[in-house]
């Protein structure tokens, strides 16, 4: 039977990494990733993020979508027709499938995070 997967009882290894270049437009911001949860058939996962201030483009995949939960910190997130929402401390957001815009962190920030991604 398949386990509850409780966050706090738990302490993944973190990942690190940065933007790629290409996606860029300021900062170079480091990206650290603590996955607490993946489905056995690979569609979702979850955890914690954090990440330093910087920005850079995003596109999501058809069949990507992520919730997110800010717990620290500030972020904005700006869609191809320059509309922007902003996320601070107990701000939850979801980015849907097939968004393009613009990913900035204006404080250094950490969210809990779900994705489901669907195979289209």
């Amino acid at each position: 039977m398949p386990a509850i997967t409780d966050f706090s009882a738990q302490a993944p290894l973190p990942e690190y990494d940065h933007p790629r270049e290409e996606r860029r437009l300021q900062g170079n911001p480091a990206r650290t990733t603590w996955n607490h949860f993946n489905s056995a058939n690979g569609d979702m996962a979850a955890g914690i993020w954090a990440c330093e201030v910087g920005s850079w483009h995003i596109e999501f995949a058809a069949g990507k979508d992520e919730f997110f939960f800010v717990t620290e910190g500030r972020c904005r997130l700006i869609d191809e027709q320059g509309h922007a929402v902003e996320a601070g401390p107990g701000a939850a957001l979801v980015i849907p499938a097939g968004f393009r815009g613009v990913f900035e962190v204006l404080e250094p920030v950490k969210k809990h995070y779900v994705i489901v991604d669907r195979k289209v």
